[in-house]
Formats: C-alpha cells, structure tokens, sequence
C-alpha cells in the first residue's frame, strides 16, 4: 500500500466527518483524541476554526448521522482505518462502540475482517506519549 494516493475535496470531508464520528462513539473526548483531530484537520486542508468547532459540537450534535463513511477508493478506506485505530487507541481503549463502527467501515469499503483484525492488532499494541509525532496516513496523502 502506497501513499502517492490523491484525495478529492469530498473524500477528505469523508475522512474528517468519519474520524469526527468515530471520537463521540465513547460519548467523551480526550485530549489525545482532540490534538489529534486538529492535526489531521490541518493536513486535510481544513481551518483551524471549522476543526475547533466541529471537534466541539460533535457530541452535542444530534442532525449528524452515524452513517459510516464510503470513499472513492479502497486504498483512502485503508489509510481511513489505520488513522482511525490510532485516534480511537489514543486513549487508552479502543471501545465496542468504536470497533463496531470501524467494522462498518470496513464493510461498507469492501475491507475484510482479517485485514481490520491485523491492522486492530498492531494499533492496539503500541504505547504512545507524544501523539503530536505519532505517524499518520493522511499526512502523507496529497490533495485535488
């Protein structure tokens, strides 16, 4: 797998919508999960404001679907799920309600459940203290 991958407008408003998702899965929002968030918002391209405030409305707000994200490409779903078991481990657990819902993702993708169960298995693993340097995919992904 490669990260020569281009995302379009809409796949990356996918990827922030589905990790936005993904964090009110466990009802509260570290600040692991939040440092987090603001990075990739900003590789995404997107504003810091537009970031700040839709990491700050994401548990309140009822009008947004759970609906899991499909994108253009299976090979962003990947890259989606690998950044997305290092939010959803960085603090500390990976809950059901998370793992349900990446699961879904897969699904929806076209991703097997041994390819997420591998990938599960190596995020789960890792201990990490600086997740301002932790690597990820969307950081080396270009845009359209």
């Amino acid at each position: 797998m490669g990260f020569k991958m281009k995302l379009t407008l809409q796949d990356r408003s996918l990827y922030f919508k589905g990790l936005l998702l993904l964090i009110r899965k466990d009802r509260s929002i570290a600040d692991s999960e939040r440092s987090l968030m603001m990075r990739i918002g900003k590789s995404l391209s997107f504003e810091k404001e537009f970031c700040e405030t839709a990491i700050d409305d994401i548990l309140k707000n009822e009008h947004i679907t759970d609906t899991p994200p499909e994108f253009s490409d299976s090979n962003i779903a990947q890259y989606f799920i690998l950044d997305a078991l290092i939010l959803a481990c960085s603090d500390g657990t990976l809950h059901a309600n998370e793992e349900e819902w990446l699961k879904s993702v897969c699904l929806k993708n076209g991703l097997s459940e041994s390819w997420f169960a591998d990938k599960k298995r190596n995020a789960s693993g890792h201990s990490i203290r600086d997740w301002n340097s932790v690597h990820l995919t969307v950081d080396t992904l270009t845009y359209t």
